[in-house]
């Protein structure tokens, strides 16, 4: 990408020849320049965790937050520019808040990913406006077709489709099918948004989507408590690209075991967890060292 858009990046709504909107370029660029966040999409919930970079001894530890609670069963978090993150947060809750009283019932994660990426895009289409500075990664859990894990204000069946579905694409409709579950997008800044198992975003993005690679999410084995420690070292090894700065991690989870709400991580659980990030990271670098 050039640095200088030569007159085709004064207007938002002003595309190049070659068809790109310098714009929408300059907005991921203030993402990759952000903390890294990422989502993991677990058999039984899904965590989220960001790099949260501390840029003043004088902040207090935990304040401003990167990750937050959309609805009960749903959360958001995001890299880039923190008052755009926390404008789409607010647009997030409206959006829930009209949905549960329209159709009394929470919305589904997917429908949010839906209705957030059309917000996006809106801010690539006039001049008046500029893109969001931030990607967005929305996470949730759909109630299930089961009353002990239903989520809180949920009515009727969660959906057929959509973030669970099928179990196998030859799945037998009446042993086979999972209704509601886990449920993880991204939302990039031109408004484009896609449905993932793990996703990453932010300045150690490509070391951390290359550990999501390794979990093998697809196979639907790790469970939630795994996922928090796979979460943790995973923003240890991003954070090697921001050695000289100090950072918080900051986690939370929804699934089956938070009975469908999005939480914070207890504080001792991810202790632990960075703790044992910390000794399987160490562990692996003193084997290199003895390879070579």
């Amino acid at each position: 990408m050039t640095s200088i858009g030569t007159g085709y990046d004064l207007a938002n709504s002003t595309f190049s020849p070659d068809g790109r909107n310098f714009q929408v370029e300059y907005a991921i660029k203030a993402v990759e320049n952000g903390g890294t966040a990422i989502g993991i999409r677990c058999k039984d919930g899904v965590v989220l965790a960001v790099e949260k970079l501390v840029t003043s001894k004088l902040s207090k530890p935990g304040a401003n937050k990167r990750i937050a609670t959309i609805d009960r069963n749903m959360g958001i978090a995001y890299s880039g520019l923190l008052p755009d993150g926390r404008h789409l947060t607010q647009r997030a809750r409206e959006e829930t808040a009209e949905w549960r009283s329209i159709y009394k019932t929470p919305m589904p994660v997917s429908s949010l990913a839906d209705r957030l990426g059309y917000y996006v895009s809106v801010f690539t289409l006039y001049a008046s406006v500029r893109p969001f500075g931030i990607t967005a990664i929305v996470a949730g859990w759909d109630a299930e077709d089961t009353e002990a894990s239903r989520v809180d204000g949920e009515v009727g069946s969660g959906p057929k489709t959509g973030t669970a579905g099928a179990l196998s694409p030859d799945a037998d409709e009446a042993h086979d099918l999972r209704r509601g579950g886990p449920g993880l997008y991204m939302i990039e800044p031109s408004g484009m948004y896609w449905g993932y198992y793990g996703a990453a975003t932010g300045k150690g993005r490509q070391s951390a989507k290359a550990e999501l690679e390794k979990l093998e999410l697809n196979e639907g084995r790790l469970s939630l408590e795994e996922g928090v420690k796979e979460a943790a070292k995973i923003i240890l090894i991003a954070h090697e690209d921001n050695k000289d700065k100090e950072f918080e991690v900051e986690m939370t989870w929804v699934g089956r075991r938070t009975g469908g709400r999005h939480e914070e991580v207890p504080e001792g659980t991810r202790k632990e967890a960075e703790e044992w990030a910390k000794r399987v990271i160490e562990g692996d670098e003193e084997e290199e060292g003895m390879q070579e």
